[in-house]
């Protein structure tokens, strides 16, 4: 059986991640066997109705036939109770999907789900024509994300992150986590756990700053590595409980190539080669614009205040360079136009700059005085004339240097692969077989 689960959190709190923690303690009394760890699947981090993270999770597990009634009616209690379901914007999904094998046409649903817009009638097309069940509230968009997190079956790349939950009596407090204890952990699982500390601002950036229950969460390579990270974090307050999900974040996985700027559209995140148009400038608050062409079109990309070095790399840009941008695509709107939210950016080729600068003196080397328009040149130190030369360029060292850079780390969605991952990317690979203890209760 496959148990996916999604939105039941609104922006007063709740956690669809915490709900399933609770729900595989739950499910322990029914003997089940689980057949991976719960998958957190972070869906296209750009469609407008969103509550936080897009996140979406499912459970993998084989059980005996006498029980199935009393899973499913556990499961689903379990979800309308911790679904907000009076909360604006809140619209919990449940879906049941029982077969040894996920069809190819769900897995390629929950692809799409990771990189455009999908329609409710889409995942209902399958439900029925796969047997599934499902349960919703409200508009019952969460069936979207429960049948993508079905879906996702991680055969490629894949991370992990152990979250830890706080107590009831905490919720809506200040999280207490000892931030030595959090860098010291960095440095020890340094490249092998990413994105826990924010080294430009100082600042620790496990620890999630809402109401949702979360104490903090440490995401890694492997699961033995995010349990090793978890023993070295020092928590100040006490922990309810902790779950090793196994994620599609820090993949890129919301990434889309396209062949030229024509083809974009809005709520995608894309890769697309282009020539930058119009040098770069600073609007407020500090954010730059500039454009990219190609011979299909034009567009706006944009490296915002929190996107730390990125910025400071885009101001560099200029009219001629060859790059690659990575982002989001906004919609336009009456006040912008279409723009690229930068993610990252790939500087392929810098365009040489000169200077034009008065020839040196053939005799003594000093940079010689022009004698008026067309008249040559003559020298100040030994005073000699030139009238037969002419102006000489000089070529301009740039600052900016090619490859690849990458937003700040306290900018960076959920998918964004960061820096620290590259080299370790998982290829056409299957889970790892459980650790002992990868979760609490």
């Amino acid at each position: 059986m496959h148990i996916g689960l999604d939105d039941t959190d609104s922006t007063k709190g709740g956690c669809t991640t915490y709900l399933t923690a609770v729900l595989i303690e739950k499910l322990q009394q029914f003997n089940v066997e689980f057949l991976d760890y719960p998958l957190l699947i972070r869906l296209n981090p750009n469609v407008p109705w969103k509550t936080r993270g897009n996140g979406a999770l499912c459970i993998r597990l084989v059980y005996d036939s006498k029980f199935e009634a009393q899973i499913k009616e556990t499961a689903s209690a379990l979800w309308e109770e911790h679904a907000a379901v009076h909360e604006k914007g809140t619209d919990p999904g449940i879906v049941f999907f029982q077969g040894d094998q996920i069809p190819e046409e769900l897995t390629s649903f929950s692809k799409k789900t990771e990189t455009a817009i999908v329609t409710l009638k889409e995942a209902m097309r399958l439900i029925k024509k796969y047997h599934a069940e499902a349960l919703g509230f409200n508009s019952c968009r969460g069936i979207i994300g429960a049948l993508a997190a079905i879906g996702e079956t991680l055969n490629c790349d894949y991370t992990y992150e152990l979250i830890a939950y706080r107590t009831r009596k905490n919720l809506g407090t200040k999280r207490c986590v000892d931030e030595k204890s959090i860098f010291d952990m960095d440095k020890k699982t340094q490249p092998y756990t990413f994105n826990n500390v924010d080294t430009e601002k100082g600042r620790v950036i496990i620890t999630p700053r809402g109401p949702d229950p979360i104490l903090f969460g440490i995401r890694g390579e492997t699961p033995e590595v995010v349990k090793k990270a978890f023993e070295v974090v020092k928590p100040l307050e006490p922990v309810e409980r902790w779950v090793i999900f196994r994620s599609n974040q820090g993949t890129d996985a919301h990434l889309r190539h396209i062949q030229n700027l024509s083809k974009i559209e809005p709520y995608q995140s894309i890769i697309v080669k282009g020539v930058v148009s119009q040098n770069p400038r600073i609007v407020p608050l500090r954010h730059v614009i500039f454009k990219i062409k190609d011979a299909f079109g034009e567009i706006d990309c944009a490296a915002y205040e929190p996107t730390g070095d990125l910025r400071k790399i885009t101001r560099e840009l200029q009219v001629g360079d060859e790059v690659e941008v990575v982002g989001a695509v906004h919609k336009a709107t009456k006040k912008r136009p279409q723009t690229i939210n930068l993610e990252k950016i790939n500087i392929l080729d810098l365009k040489q700059t000169f200077v034009a600068e008065n020839p040196l003196c053939p005799e003594c080397g000093k940079r010689l005085k022009s004698m008026g328009k067309n008249q040559g040149y003559r020298c100040e130190k030994c005073g000699g004339k030139y009238p037969d030369l002419k102006k000489t360029e000089t070529s301009v060292p740039r600052s900016l240097r090619l490859g690849l850079y990458v937003t700040s780390t306290r900018s960076q969605r959920h998918l964004t692969k960061p820096l620290r991952r590259y080299g370790q990317e998982k290829v056409d690979a299957s889970a790892n077989h459980f650790i002992s203890e990868w979760h609490s209760p």
